[in-house]
């Protein structure tokens, strides 16, 4: 890891976000935003898999990596959860502040049936 990423809190931030998403116990919704994509999974922490993913480069996500494409990637992604069985997640937003793309994912990703 470099310097800079270290030196900001974001290491620590995401530690310690995903220390209480594990601590629930549930499978957990893992979200990351570059500067042009969104990116989520869902993981199965005790098998140390993925069961589900989606992003802003799949072909059915029309906007891209905006605030709307994010919204998309969250229904998408709940929409493939939901036929794999998987209805109830942990939200890991890691070093992200939930605002912009973070919510918009998260809310798209209720609105399409999951539950955290």
């Amino acid at each position: 890891m470099s310097k800079r990423y270290e030196s900001n809190g974001a290491v620590r931030r995401a530690r310690k976000v995903r220390a209480k998403v594990k601590a629930s116990g549930r499978l957990r919704l893992s979200i990351f935003r570059s500067a042009r994509h969104v990116y989520a999974q869902v993981i199965d922490d005790e098998s140390g898999k993925t069961l589900v993913a989606a992003s802003s480069l799949d072909e059915a996500v029309t906007n891209g990596g905006n605030k709307q494409g994010a919204e998309e990637v969250g229904k998408l992604l709940a929409e493939r959860a939901l036929k794999a069985g998987v209805d109830v997640v942990a939200f890991d937003r890691g070093r992200f502040a939930y605002h912009g793309r973070v919510r918009a994912l998260a809310e798209g990703a209720r609105a399409g049936g999951l539950k955290f």
